[in-house]
């Protein structure tokens, strides 16, 4: 599990092989992954939208950004959190992802909630 702080915003990550939706002879590998984002300041913060980096094993590189998470950009009070799943299609049996989330408080300042770098890898592929 990833596990990102930034201005009080917790962003835990974590990856998971979806198998039976994935064809490796297509080279097409599906991983899902649960975000959970915890409000562990004394603001009330609410997510605006996301920007995440994708790269798979051979190096290629995608962006993908978008208003808030899962058709939502939830608001959250101190001591709140967040929970949703997407996914994320690669080429390869092994990737990474990283990104940030961008925030709002209550009072208009704007931050980067900071997504750490997390890999995605089919198992038992690295050892």
């Amino acid at each position: 599990m990833n596990d990102t702080l930034t201005r009080g915003v917790r962003v835990l990550v974590a990856p998971r092989y979806i198998a039976e939706q994935s064809e490796p002879a297509r080279s097409h590998y599906l991983f899902a992954y649960q975000v959970t984002i915890r409000n562990e300041s004394d603001d009330t913060v609410q997510l605006l939208s996301r920007h995440w980096i994708i790269t798979n094993g051979e190096g290629k590189t995608e962006e993908v950004r978008g208003p808030g998470v899962v058709g939502v950009q939830p608001k959250l009070e101190p001591g709140e959190q967040f929970q949703y799943t997407s996914g994320c299609p690669l080429a390869t049996p092994v990737g990474t992802m990283h990104g940030s989330y961008q925030m709002v408080t209550d009072d208009g300042e704007q931050f980067d909630a900071v997504i750490g770098p997390f890999r995605l890898a089919v198992p038992r592929v690295l050892n």
